[in-house]
């Protein structure tokens, strides 16, 4: 056990002891490679946010985060109980790093409005900081100001040389295209492939992403089991991480993968489901998509809470008709029955009636299914593109390194502040976490 790193992968709740050691070695390191100082310090998600916090601190310059996803909201009560789930998911050394990283930074990037100021149903992400209790720890008042003219809406993009439409046939490599075919509906491999289609022509009902709670692929699978005619018209082809529990040493993962199979053998999803235990590079999980549309497909995302949705994107780029979550991000990208579908994942009977109605549509009108592909390709090409994405960021570092520069003064009280928090309570706690990494 070395105190100061962590070879192995190690779960984004346990990692906290380490980020202030990663951020003076990535001093020295930054400092080599530009020879001077960085103008800007980018953090995404919670921790890196800290590690942005104590890089621009120290180096003297701008700091802008983008949290792609607060854990706060995502997990209901989880400031009032945060005791009781202490031990698994350490939310006391989280919200303290994120009022930390949020109230120090110079410019706040979010995806979408509701990210920071919710909606008149939900509370948004930032917005579940303006005002907390954590018993026993601390009570916080204005956490962060939500008015800030920080904070900027700046949806990120997809990579179009990655992601871009089936129809592009002169740009796909046909290699690629033959492996994943037979990857996705016909490979026999109990090391990466569980289940066998009964009727591979079957439409395919898809859906990518990792095997936690919130992302809901057990949901998805759950409501697949319980409609006869969904099941009648297509088979469910996931791809999820891992196949086995014992292979992940994440405890939210191993839940999700036992739940899985209980889930296949309550409803007898046998020669209906294609669970693909794989992790695809960068170019192979676009052309993956890219597969699902040649066999006319649909992607589903069914999270309980998606910040914003890159695979939504991703998947509409590529040409397939899309039903999204309609809790978070997804609210924004798509417009409901003009390019892609919302849906209730927590109501199983309604989520599985808008599919079977879209098929419905499909069948009376065979040109539907290419409508939709074709407005969800360009609804992300008009606004959602890497080059859109990264021009609007560059602007925001000119303007908001003039900001900092003219108005240091301004600030440093609350810095101080803030680093008050950062020894008084995170680094505490930190130490305390290590200590237990350390007797494990």
């Amino acid at each position: 056990f070395n105190p100061k790193l962590t070879q192995n992968w190690i779960s984004r709740f346990e990692i906290w002891p380490y980020l202030e050691t990663y951020a003076l070695d990535a001093e020295k390191e930054l400092l080599a490679e530009f020879q001077g100082k960085p103008d800007l310090i980018v953090g995404n998600y919670s921790d890196g946010n800290l590690v942005a916090f104590l890089l621009s601190r120290k180096l003297k310059t701008t700091q802008c985060n983008i949290a792609h996803a607060l854990e706060k909201s995502k997990y209901l009560l989880s400031n009032l109980y945060w005791q009781e789930s202490e031990e698994k998911y350490h939310f006391a050394l989280q919200f303290t790093a994120d009022i930390i990283a949020m109230n120090a930074a110079n410019c706040i990037v979010t995806s979408t409005y509701q990210e920071i100021v919710g909606q008149p149903d939900s509370v948004g992400q930032y917005e579940s900081y303006k005002c907390f209790t954590m018993p026993d720890l601390y009570h916080v008042v204005n956490g962060i100001e939500l008015f800030s003219p920080k904070f900027n809406v700046v949806p990120p993009g997809v990579n179009e040389s990655v992601y871009f439409p089936y129809t592009r046939i002169e740009d796909r490599v046909q290699g690629d295209r033959d492996r994943l075919n037979e990857l996705l509906f016909t490979l026999e491999d109990p090391e990466q492939v569980f289940g066998k289609l009964d009727d591979p022509q079957k439409r395919p009902l898809f859906s990518m992403a990792r095997l936690d709670r919130i992302k809901n692929l057990t949901g998805l699978a759950e409501l697949f089991g319980k409609s006869q005619e969904l099941q009648e018209k297509c088979n469910l082809i996931l791809v999820a991480g891992k196949l086995r529990a014992e292979e992940t040493d994440d405890y939210e993962e191993a839940e999700e993968i036992k739940k899985l199979y209980a889930i296949i053998d309550q409803y007898n999803l046998h020669g209906k489901i294609r669970w693909l235990g794989v992790r695809l590079s960068k170019s192979l999980s676009g052309e993956i998509y890219r597969v699902i549309a040649d066999a006319q497909g649909i992607f589903v995302q069914p999270a309980l809470f998606e910040a914003f949705g890159l695979t939504i994107l991703e998947a509409m780029i590529t040409g397939i008709p899309t039903f999204g979550t309609q809790f978070g991000g997804p609210l924004e990208i798509i417009q409901d029955g003009v390019n892609g579908f919302y849906i209730n994942p927590t109501n199983h009977q309604e989520t599985a009636q808008r599919i079977l109605d879209f098929l419905s549509k499909c069948e009376h009108n065979p040109n539907y299914w290419y409508e939709i592909s074709t407005r969800g390709i360009d609804r992300v090409y008009s606004t959602y593109t890497w080059k859109i994405h990264t021009t609007k960021l560059l602007t925001l570092a000119r303007t908001y390194g003039f900001w900092n520069y003219s108005s240091k003064e301004n600030r440093e009280d609350m810095l101080r502040y803030i680093e008050a928090l950062f020894y008084l309570i995170y680094k505490p706690r930190a130490k305390a976490l290590l200590a237990e990494h350390a007797n494990r």
